[in-house]
């Protein structure tokens, strides 16, 4: 589930019967407690957080979230040093919680099997990852946020995805008739910002497969990019190719400050 999505802080919480992590930590400790209580999570599942680049939004509350929850932070070593050389965190994250990770070769977080892989973005870093169990019934999650452009990762990885968030995170319309400056936007278009919204549609089209169940459009901008218009963007672009949401796969807008529903993933429902 989505504990919030967008510049203002993002956190994912995702387990199986066994072990759960927090992807991402840009939201505070009290509201990711507040959140664990009113759904029914148990914290002592809880194994780490993983971490997908040092962008506040992304990182901010990690040090703390990782202290009240004795949580190792996982990343890649240069996440973790983009992660020491800033300022705007709540608190650093304590040495003996800090663990580095590799990108392309799968590490595991108890029963949960990771690979993290490279997306192109203004930060140190940034990896999306893909997550699986043992269980096949369990089906193939990944989550990308913040890509500057489809990759060829990009594609590998939704071509292997059963569930998938990935971003959509602008109007081209609205982000050129709206009040940021030209290098703002420029930053936002350029090949290490954001997918737009048409960008993520094409992506989807592109890569779609029988086997994608479920995606979540995420990290919308607030000033540029409205839910309904990200989804009806995607939903129409899919359309011409003959791909119907909610026949074909499941599509949903995560909010940037309320919480998502509790999804049950198994691709034998």
């Amino acid at each position: 589930m989505s504990f919030g999505s967008g510049s203002s802080g993002n956190c994912y919480y995702l387990s199986d019967d066994e072990d759960a992590i927090l992807i991402d930590a840009g939201i505070g400790v009290r509201k990711v407690k507040h959140l664990m209580r009113e759904y029914g999570l148990n914290a002592s599942k809880l194994r780490a957080i993983i971490v997908t680049h040092d962008h506040a939004d992304h990182v901010k509350a990690a040090g703390n979230i990782s202290t009240d929850f004795c949580l190792p932070v996982y990343a890649t070593e240069l996440v973790h040093e983009g992660i020491r050389h800033s300022y705007r965190y709540y608190r650093k994250i304590e040495p003996m919680y800090v663990k580095f990770i590799p990108k392309g070769e799968e590490f595991s977080i108890g029963s949960l099997r990771i690979t993290a892989f490279e997306l192109p973005h203004d930060s140190a870093e940034n990896v999306g990852y893909s997550i699986h169990t043992d269980d096949p019934s369990d089906g193939v999650f990944t989550i990308m946020t913040d890509i500057g452009t489809p990759t060829d990762n990009v594609y590998e990885f939704i071509s292997k995805s059963n569930y998938l968030v990935f971003e959509s995170n602008y109007d081209e319309e609205m982000l050129a008739s709206g009040t940021y400056p030209k290098v703002l936007q420029d930053r936002i278009k350029g090949g290490r910002g954001h997918l737009s919204n048409h960008q993520s549609a094409e992506t989807l089209a592109k890569c779609f497969h029988e086997g994608l169940k479920n995606v979540w459009l995420c990290h919308l901008s607030e000033e540029n990019n409205h839910p309904e218009l990200a989804r009806k963007t995607v939903e129409y672009h899919l359309r011409s190719f003959g791909i119907i949401a909610g026949k074909d796969f499941e599509l949903e807008v995560l909010k940037r400050h309320v919480a998502s529903d509790l999804y049950e993933l198994s691709i034998e429902h």
